[in-house]
């Protein structure tokens, strides 16, 4: 069993974020055109990343767990929050769409030098410690509101979490299928 406050897993954990740091560089989605492409269905490289990095993740952690290289207990799983995720997701859409980033690719940004990811950058960390502030009000008044408990689909339903890494898996391939056969033809953006 791995620990997660171990030397080796902190620097495994930062080569890690390069590597996707670089990975999301590569396919593009570091630059607002791409993203603003994905909001304007003329560009599917963002949806296309995305699930393939649902994909790999849902992989990597199921295959953890079952070799034992990483205990359940240690997930962190939250609870479900309706009210906290609604709010939560409205906050990101109305970032994202502001700033044509998610912190991901905002932060990947900034290493493939876009000046203007910094706005995105500062907010998110003056929002981070906005949040940690006013956290307990927050906990009492938001994140109460619709609570129900710490829930995965696997858990509720008894099926084997591979089935849903599967079905996830074939919807990719079918979004991708359908993109290729029926989406817009886009060209990637220069490099310079």
């Amino acid at each position: 069993m791995w620990m997660l406050d171990t030397p080796f897993m902190i620097v495994a954990g930062l080569l890690t974020g390069v590597v996707f740091g670089v990975l999301l560089q590569k396919a593009h989605v570091t630059r607002y055109e791409v993203i603003v492409g994905q909001f304007l269905f003329k560009d599917f490289t963002v949806l296309k990343v995305m699930l393939t990095a649902i994909v790999v993740g849902a992989v990597g952690v199921y295959g953890m767990l079952a070799l034992g290289l990483l205990e359940p207990a240690n997930m962190h799983i939250k609870a479900l929050a309706v009210l906290g995720n609604v709010l939560g997701g409205a906050i990101f859409g109305v970032g994202m769409a502001l700033l044509g980033y998610c912190p991901g690719t905002g932060v990947a940004a900034l290493g493939d030098g876009s000046r203007h990811a910094w706005f995105g950058v500062l907010g998110m960390l003056v929002g981070g410690a906005a949040y940690a502030h006013f956290y307990p009000a927050i906990e009492s008044h938001i994140l109460s509101v619709g609570t129900y408990g710490k829930q995965t689909l696997p858990t509720l339903t008894g099926v084997s979490p591979w089935w849903y890494v599967a079905g996830v898996a074939v919807l990719a391939v079918v979004v991708f299928v359908l993109i290729e056969k029926f989406g817009p033809r886009t060209r990637m953006p220069h490099a310079g």
